[in-house]
């Protein structure tokens, strides 16, 4: 943590560079850097209100306090954004895995964490033979929304398992009508002709 005079010195420095920043002739540099700028102090705007409002209403302290703030969704995002989170990207993504598989399991599906490495992260995704129609696509969205949401610093994240399957050797009735009737065959119930 800096110093009470470095922190003076770099408040002292911020102001210097926005009047100098200010003083730039305008471009759409300049304007973009305005926009980054805003929005940044709006981040943390945002999210300091948050952690004041936690810490007014909380009744913890110290460690209870700081797994309080990292647990919620502001306090915690801007926690991460600035790398003061109290957990390790390996740990949240295991509690996010555990969220996951809750819901998994109602769509007879099972996930498995295979790996966690600089930032990327590797599930295996199961399906039961009765997964209520659930389309890849939903499944997919479950994973990622549920990961991204306890971890949004996961820099990639690789989904095995929601392949589509290989043709099982089953043709539907239609499709053998269909080839019957092109070749001149008319097909009837019970296989007559």
């Amino acid at each position: 943590m800096a110093e009470h005079g470095e922190f003076q010195e770099q408040v002292r420095k911020l102001g210097e560079l926005v009047t100098r920043f200010d003083e730039m002739p305008d471009s759409p540099q300049k304007t973009a850097g305005k926009e980054l700028v805003q929005l940044l102090m709006d981040v943390q705007g945002q999210g300091l209100e948050r952690l004041m409002e936690l810490i007014f209403e909380s009744r913890d302290c110290g460690g209870a306090l700081i797994d309080r703030l990292s647990k919620d969704e502001v306090a915690g995002g801007l926690l991460l954004l600035y790398s003061l989170h109290p957990d390790a990207l390996e740990t949240r993504v295991q509690t996010a895995v555990e969220r996951v598989r809750a819901r998994l399991r109602k769509l007879s599906c099972s996930i498995e964490l295979l790996s966690v490495e600089n930032g990327a992260v590797r599930v295996q995704i199961t399906k039961g033979g009765h997964n209520c129609g659930s389309s890849t696509r939903e499944l997919e969205s479950i994973v990622e929304n549920g990961l991204y949401e306890v971890a949004p610093d996961v820099a990639s994240l690789e989904i095995l398992g929601l392949e589509e399957p290989s043709s099982t050797g089953f043709v539907a009735l239609e499709t053998l009508a269909g080839v019957a009737a092109r070749n001149g065959h008319a097909v009837l119930a019970g296989g007559a002709r």
